[in-house]
């Protein structure tokens, strides 16, 4: 088995933990030669772990895209704007790429990319990683043997989880669609690939309703302060309140966003980042709920709803067919089929996952690996290609358009066409 040589651009929560790990679990199969990234902490961290020399430790992309760097592939794990420039230039440097979701949050730098992928016949993969699972997998298998007739309805639910909403989408790095993707895209852009993934039929109508309801400044505790740390009159009421929070049952998430995680280490990092703001005090604008209503060209239709307001992070999915049901929720692995003529119910528990994302995380690099290895010019065999993943995309922003039109109507065909620009690099 050849092993396969990468860079890794952008050392983050995705880049350091849910992908370069794979070279540490199985150094056979790959190696991790270089690192850009900014956060000299992450990069010494990243370069430690790897052993990486310091020649080929970059600041940033350019740098290290210039330096020539021998190797197979790009991890491409930046921040949702900072995906396509890097992405074109590794892309016409001749390697193969890996990129973390979304594609953009543009829909012309979307097409592009794609586009330039097949133009220099280079594999270009998007994380949608839960089709690497064993969950969506198995469900996707009993779909395709006919298990249950035809499709004629999905309802799929994604719970965020209260914290995790107040962490990521109010505090964090995905608050505000101006610097990163509306939500739709950068949290839900998973659900619409699934949808498309097991409905296996394009879609022609969506239709789209949500908002910003409850974490915003018309909430604010009277005499609450911009900061939770200096005095916020509901310490001791409200769950969100950042020193409770963060130095108590959220201390795993502290290591976030602070490489000091003693008490004094978390209490500095609150009082001068964002994640010590009050959550109806921050820079945040994205929706906290929203539901999608699809209908696809066979007649078939599907709703996914998206809530913050959920005790636990998961995902539930109900498959309505015209022989049989199948029933799913993703952190119990565990599905339940049903069958209408014989009333016989099939429960498929299926192994604890061994890394993040339901495994998704760890099956989509070693996917990746194989058709590296594999590579004959066939630039549309993953599970997640460009190609396939830009439809996934296009519906997400067809669906976040609906939504600010107070849930118009969109026939899909009409806005692919309004959104193919010319091409962003000719």
């Amino acid at each position: 088995m050849r092993k396969i040589k990468a860079v890794l651009i952008g050392a983050g929560d995705r880049g350091a933990k849910a992908y370069a790990p794979y070279a540490i679990n199985y150094p056979h199969e790959l190696d991790i030669v270089a690192v850009a990234e900014l956060n000299k902490d992450k990069r010494k961290s990243i370069a430690d772990t790897h052993h990486i020399s310091e020649d080929k430790c970059f600041s940033s992309w350019e740098e290290l895209l210039e330096a020539n760097i021998e190797a197979d592939v790009a991890f491409i794990c930046t921040l949702d704007r900072q995906h396509f420039k890097p992405t074109i230039k590794a892309i016409e440097k001749g390697y193969h790429i890996l990129l973390e979701k979304p594609m953009s949050p543009d829909p012309a730098e979307c097409i592009e990319m794609e586009r330039k992928a097949r133009q220099q016949n280079r594999l270009l993969t998007i994380c949608h990683v839960l089709r690497y699972t064993n969950f969506w997998s198995t469900i996707k298998r009993v779909i395709d043997e006919g298990t249950i007739g035809d499709i004629a309805s999905i309802q799929l639910n994604e719970n965020v989880e209260i914290m995790h909403m107040s962490h990521s989408f109010v505090r964090g790095n995905w608050n505000n669609s101006n610097h990163s993707s509306p939500m739709i895209l950068q949290k839900s852009c998973h659900d619409m690939d699934i949808l498309m993934y097991l409905m296996d039929q394009p879609c022609k109508h969506i239709s789209s309703f949500g908002s910003l309801m409850h974490f915003h400044e018309g909430n604010k505790p009277h005499g609450a302060p911009e900061r939770c740390l200096d005095g916020c009159p509901v310490e001791n009421e409200c769950p969100f309140h950042a020193g409770n929070y963060y130095l108590g049952e959220g201390k795993g998430w502290a290591k976030k966003f602070t490489t000091d995680h003693t008490r004094e280490g978390i209490i500095r990092a609150l009082e001068t980042t964002p994640y010590g703001k009050c959550v109806y005090q921050s820079d945040n604008n994205v929706v906290d709920h929203q539901v999608v209503n699809l209908e696809f060209v066979n007649g078939a239709t599907a709703t996914f709803s998206m809530s913050a307001f959920t005790r636990e992070q998961t995902r539930i999915v109900q498959i309505m067919g015209t022989k049989g049901e199948i029933r799913g929720k993703m952190d119990e692995n565990k599905i339940s089929i049903y069958d209408f003529l014989s009333k016989h119910e099939t429960v498929i528990h299926l192994s604890k996952p061994v890394s993040g994302h339901g495994g998704g995380d760890e099956g989509i690099v070693r996917d990746f690996l194989r058709e590296v290895r594999s590579f004959d010019g066939e630039i549309n065999i993953s599970k997640t290609s460009a190609t396939k993943s830009l439809e996934s995309h296009l519906i997400a922003f067809a669906a976040e358009a609906s939504r600010l039109e107070n849930g118009k109507v969109i026939l899909l065909e009409h806005f692919l066409k309004e959104n193919r620009k010319p091409s962003l690099s000719q």
